[in-house]
């Protein structure tokens, strides 16, 4: 899919994508502009050479890293020898007009940022929504295609166009969906709790899904937002103790995708924190069940962002630890050093801990944390529920009894937490305790 508008007065453009996966294009010089325009020549696959005396540091790293290959000098007109395409990024229109001259008479079409309508090519307004490209031309304004391309890729983002072809009414239940065909999983993270945090990605892939398995803690509005047709499956309502449910979770996964369907696995906070992700997907790939993992941002850093604590910050902790505290410290199962723990002078941050807060705590003074080292207990981070308590380490546990938290909760014990002033009220609408 792809959208374009006009181009000069009195002028038809014809609009083309470019397959540049193995192609060499040139981009002459290195300053901001090509900064911007090589990534995406890297994303289309293509074989970047810059030529320029000098480059930004970003796309210094691009080169040290081997993503491009740097000609640190000025252009030379056999540099367009073999190249398919040529990116001129230079504000001096004499050079610009040079590096043009040199690729009409090659017959290359030329993009040149300094002078537009001496270019033999436009580079559109892009925007990216999975499979589609949605390009715009603007008649030579550049603000109106700007305008155009976000108006369409708002509407993208909302699901209110279409980004794939309607496929058959086959879904898992049906004894003929899939023909044989294996469907895929995607684990995917739903972030802390706000709807708006889960990623651009993510977002997409659950509005393309057939099933999708949710956890408890997963954003409901972001459900509401399903298509009426997709099989919702509550895996907080699965029987069974926790290990059980987690098979029961497992065979559902292999089980629709081997029926041909598409299967989002949404998680709250990010699939592999303490999220179980790591078997879902060796279960799907036991299965022979293709996996795409979507990253999720983790509660772990977001609850004590939006609580005003820095997980680090400069002189004050160089490092951070996450831990679960769904086990007390001195339970047999428990995995978590917490002597070590104790000992550490950066951020401790314990998910899944606040039913054993008083182990904890009484845990981390004994070997050796200070009473006085501050501490905060945030709830339901991200969200309209979110309360804060703080406290220091020795008095943490009694308040958040008092201010009567219920989990989801994040406990954070360190320096961090005091760092910065009036960071409690960083998350408007916030409610916050202590």
């Amino acid at each position: 899919m792809s959208a374009t508008a006009g181009g000069n007065a009195g002028e038809n453009l014809y609009p083309v994508a470019l397959r540049l996966a193995g192609r060499r294009v040139l981009v002459v010089g290195g300053g901001a502009v090509a900064t911007r325009r090589v990534p995406a020549l890297l994303d289309a696959g293509a074989r970047v050479d810059v030529v320029a005396p000098e480059l930004t540091p970003a796309l210094r790293a691009q080169a040290d890293a081997g993503r491009v290959r740097w000609l640190a000098r000025r252009f030379r007109p056999t540099d367009l020898d073999g190249a398919w395409f040529v990116q001129v990024a230079v504000d001096d229109p004499e050079a610009a007009e040079a590096v043009s001259a040199a690729a009409l008479e090659r017959r290359i079409f030329c993009v040149r940022a300094d002078d537009r309508h001496a270019a033999t090519a436009w580079t559109p307004a892009v925007t990216r929504h999975g499979p589609v490209t949605v390009a715009a031309l603007g008649g030579g304004d550049p603000h109106l295609a700007v305008a155009v391309r976000d108006a369409i890729r708002d509407l993208l983002a909302a699901g209110a166009l279409p980004v794939a072809a309607p496929e058959p009414a086959s879904r898992a239940g049906d004894p003929a969906a899939g023909a044989g065909a294996v469907g895929r999983v995607a684990l995917v993270g739903s972030g802390p709790g706000d709807p708006e945090l889960i990623t651009v990605k993510g977002r997409r892939l659950l509005a393309e899904a057939d099933v999708v398995v949710a956890d408890r803690l997963v954003p409901g509005l972001l459900l509401d937002e399903l298509r009426p047709d997709v099989e919702l499956v509550d895996a907080s309502k699965i029987p069974y103790g926790p290990s059980r449910a987690q098979e029961e979770i497992n065979e559902i996964l292999v089980d629709r995708a081997r029926a041909g369907a598409f299967v989002v696995r949404l998680k709250g906070g990010d699939p592999y924190v303490f999220g179980r992700g790591g078997e879902e997907l060796l279960a799907c790939a036991a299965a022979g069940v293709p996996v795409t993992v979507v990253p999720g941002v983790t509660s772990s850093i977001a609850a004590p962002a939006v609580a005003g604590i820095p997980v680090t910050h400069r002189g004050v902790a160089h490092e951070f630890t996450v831990v679960s505290g769904h086990l007390p410290p001195e339970h047999a199962a428990s995995l978590v050093d917490w002597p070590a723990l104790a000992r550490l002078r950066g951020t401790l941050v314990v998910l899944m801990g606040l039913k054993n807060l008083p182990a904890i705590a009484a845990a981390l003074l004994r070997h050796g944390r200070a009473p006085e080292t501050p501490a905060a207990v945030v709830q339901e981070g991200t969200t309209g529920g979110q309360r804060v308590v703080r406290a220091a380490l020795a008095g943490i546990a009694e308040a958040a009894r008092e201010a009567g938290l219920r989990p989801p909760a994040v406990l954070v014990v360190g320096d961090v937490v005091s760092v910065l002033t009036g960071g409690e009220d960083a998350a408007p609408g916030a409610r916050h305790a202590g």
